[in-house]
């Protein structure tokens, strides 16, 4: 088949790989434009764009996908039999869908219809699942809303957002190359969605983690942190600045400390800095302030005095 591949991040190069692994290279990329990205702000393209380079894949990165008469042109040029969908990151109107003999077919990172929109993998973390997963299917104009191809379930355990997106992506890719044959041979079965059961996530945005010790619980916090790694990672306010919190340890879920509140600095040595929550007492493990290196907590209490108040201000 001739296959359009539209995706810009990670998940979607992991997806591409395995496609062009398993005997279904794509013989058109589109992905977003190159865009700043890190502390240096640094114009970079997209990990899409760089496996399609590497493996010489043609690749469009249309500043918009809507109303764009000459993107349309290029596509209906390409005369595609499927267009394949991993976390392009624009939401693709009729024209785009109705291009490709079979449509469009997306990969989307949990088990349909729960968490639909575009944070999927964030979410099913800070909501505690125990598993998620892949969803393949038929696209339509809705939001993660056509009928189920496919679908592959995955434990959690503990892992963080990208650890999980690397394993979802895998996944993703996998699933690809079984439902390609299914489709081209007709011999695809659609499911529908149980809408009544949808959930939908919302885009993660930096300040969602900006918080206060105050407002949050010690397993919420510990949940935020692997939900929000490696972007926007959690930040607590420390002298002034957002100190990034980069590993912790729950002590106790629920315990309160006499003496104490929320937010209070308990204790402070070589085994980690110790906070009270909202509920619960967690440990600082390792830490980050702005324009420095990740540090263990005794390496970084070698070098800043720490008070009971030191996070409250």
């Amino acid at each position: 088949m001739k296959i359009v591949f539209m995706g810009t991040p990670q998940i979607a190069a992991d997806v591409l790989s395995i496609m062009s692994s398993g005997g279904f290279t794509p013989g058109l990329i589109v992905t977003q434009p190159d865009r700043e990205k890190n502390r240096g702000k640094k114009v970079l393209p997209s990990e899409v764009k760089l496996l399609g380079e590497e493996l010489g894949i043609p690749i469009l990165q249309p500043e918009r996908v809507k109303e764009n008469e000459a993107f349309f042109e290029e596509l209906r040029a390409f005369k595609p039999d499927i267009a394949v969908v991993v976390a392009y990151g624009k939401i693709l109107p009729k024209e785009v869908l109705e291009i490709p003999r079979f449509g469009c077919i997306n990969v989307h990172a949990s088990i349909l219809p729960k968490y639909r929109g575009a944070s999927p993998i964030q979410h099913a973390i800070l909501c505690g699942e125990e598993k998620t997963g892949v969803t393949i299917i038929q696209m339509d104009e809705g939001m993660d809303t056509g009928d189920m191809l496919l679908k592959r379930e995955l434990a959690i355990d503990n892992m963080n957002a990208e650890e999980l997106s690397r394993a979802l992506g895998k996944i993703g890719g996998e699933l690809i190359l079984e439902v390609l044959p299914l489709i081209e041979g007709g011999n695809a079965t659609l499911e529908k969605q149980d809408d009544s059961k949808a959930t939908y996530t919302k885009m993660i945005r930096k300040e969602d983690g900006r918080i206060n010790f105050a407002d949050y619980t010690a397993l919420e916090i510990a949940s935020m942190i692997n939900a929000y790694y490696p972007w926007p990672g959690v930040s607590v306010p420390f002298e002034g600045n957002m100190m990034k919190l980069c590993k912790v340890e729950v002590l106790n879920s629920n315990q309160s400390v006499l003496g104490f509140e929320p937010g209070d600095v308990v204790a402070a040595d070589d085994s980690g800095i110790s906070v009270l929550t909202k509920e619960g007492l967690i440990s600082i493990k390792e830490l980050q302030l702005p324009g420095k290196n990740k540090v263990t907590a005794d390496a970084f209490l070698r070098g800043h005095k720490i008070t009971k108040e030191s996070f409250k201000n």
